[in-house]
């Protein structure tokens, strides 16, 4: 499938490879604000690893950061979710209901494919 636009004249760039390389490479061009973040926690839990099992989990983790970071409207929209219930709800069930919206997208967006 082909990068898809968030709105007319904003490009969305397709998902990489499902490799840490190429995952950086494409956080590295579309979404640097996340490389700082994603460089750490590799060296922390994967980089000086005698074990690759965490390497999935990893993946998966910034595969959805990824997702959502290359969508800047999407992006704003489930920062704003979660935003609103940190510091602006007072209902507990009004919160619960942003974070649970929140977490489908974050959810949701794991489950995409390169290309897509």
């Amino acid at each position: 499938m082909a990068a898809q636009a968030a709105e007319p004249g904003v490009f969305v760039p397709p998902l990489p490879e499902r490799t840490p390389k190429a995952l950086r490479g494409a956080i590295a061009e579309h979404a640097p604000e996340l490389l700082p973040d994603f460089d750490a926690h590799w060296k922390w839990a994967i980089a000086d690893a005698y074990d690759l099992g965490p390497v999935p989990a990893f993946i998966a983790l910034w595969w959805g950061e990824y997702a959502i970071a290359r969508d800047p409207k999407l992006d704003a929209y489930v920062r704003d979710l979660e935003h609103r219930a940190a510091y602006e709800c007072t209902d507990i069930a009004e919160a619960k209901a942003l974070l649970e919206e929140a977490a489908k997208i974050h959810y949701r967006v794991r489950g995409l494919e390169p290309g897509e």
